[in-house]
């Protein structure tokens, strides 16, 4: 008998940690992710695994205490919000310096600045192209469904310990809020499945010291560092593309879009071929790495494109990279946490891109 339970997004991620058997949890409260926090402190998870929960007293703290977990090879995470995320950045950059394996969870909220509590888009930039300083890159997953959110805590640990790299889900306060039926996995063991050999866990005799540091004031090895790293960016690039299409077979139109926009564009396509659209979805589940070859093939076969973001547009800028600007591309958003109407995606495809 499989194991149902409803639960909001939020409180999906911290069942999905506490399941994933995650050692730490280190976080500071900001609407609308909070109840990430509230839920692993209510439901004391250090009684069900041992699992420590902390709250730290900035998001500042909390991303420092992630990097020193993260180097003795433990199973941590930390979630947050737009701003809150931003001030991590620097920690972020030290983390992926020194190739730790770690969880960022960002339900993003409306900007820039404070901005609104309402859910946004507009953190696309930030996940995806690095933050922080220096030449580095967080694999970028995008839930689209509370399920998700359960899901892609085990995916996300499994990412961030096969390529030692901090790997971010990027959601927002729409699917962080909203509640679902979750299919429940069965209690992993706190006891790491994957490799810890590079942890600092003590010396052994039979091994010599491991150092983590992001630091080199060497430039040249800095740039044999930086050079590995990019290796490292190329195999993920090769091997962890992820995404889903929708009745993208006979398309003329194509909607590029994903998280909860991907899901009022399935609504909008649905109302799309009740008037005789033919339109089709392409939905992104990995952000970094951009799913740029299928963006290419569908830029073939349909006649435009239109990109649904809640944000002024920043993954529109991916999607015409990959497909090279050979068929008209647009863009359709709402921002400051206002949430688009599947009727206002149709009537800007409507009107940008069927010319009705």
């Amino acid at each position: 008998m499989k194991e149902l339970k409803l639960l909001k997004g939020n409180e999906a991620i911290a069942e999905g940690a506490i399941r994933a058997g995650a050692d730490a949890y280190f976080g500071y409260p900001i609407t609308p992710q909070s109840e990430v926090m509230e839920y692993l402190m209510a439901e004391r998870p250090e009684q069900r695994t041992g699992m420590i929960v902390l709250q730290a007293e900035s998001e500042v703290a909390a991303i420092n205490m992630l990097y020193g977990a993260a180097g003795t090879g433990k199973k941590a995470l930390t979630s947050s919000s737009s701003p809150g995320i931003s001030l991590m950045q620097e920690g972020l950059s030290y983390i992926a310096g020194a190739e730790l394996p770690c969880l960022i969870v960002n339900v993003a909220r409306g900007g820039p600045g404070l901005g609104t509590i309402q859910p946004s888009q507009a953190d696309y930039f930030q996940a995806t192209k690095g933050g922080g300083h220096g030449d580095y890159r967080l694999i970028t997953i995008a839930p689209a469904s509370v399920q998700e959110m359960f899901d892609f805590v085990a995916l996300g640990f499994e990412l961030a310990f096969k390529y030692r790299n901090p790997v971010m889900i990027l959601s927002d306060g729409l699917i962080g809020q909203m509640m679902e039926k979750v299919e429940l996995s069965e209690q992993k063991p706190r006891a790491t499945e994957f490799d810890q050999s590079w942890a600092t866990t003590g010396t052994p005799a039979n091994r010599e010291q491991n150092v983590i540091t992001s630091l080199d004031l060497d430039a040249g090895q800095q740039e044999v560092h930086n050079k590995k790293l990019q290796a490292k960016y190329k195999k993920i690039v090769e091997n962890e593309v992820r995404y889903e299409e929708f009745q993208t077979e006979d398309a003329d139109y194509l909607f590029v879009a994903y998280g909860s926009s991907s899901r009022i564009c399935q609504k909008a396509m649905e109302l799309a071929r009740n008037k005789g659209h033919k339109v089709g979805l392409l939905r992104l589940i990995s952000l970094y790495p951009f799913p740029k070859d299928i963006v290419r093939e569908l830029s073939f076969r349909v006649k435009s494109i239109l990109c649904v973001e809640q944000s002024a547009g920043q993954m529109i800028e991916d999607v015409r990279l990959a497909a090279g600007c050979e068929i008209q591309i647009e863009h359709f958003g709402r921002m400051g946490g206002m949430i688009p109407i599947p009727e206002e995606v149709l009537e800007a495809l409507e009107q940008k891109l069927i010319g009705e």
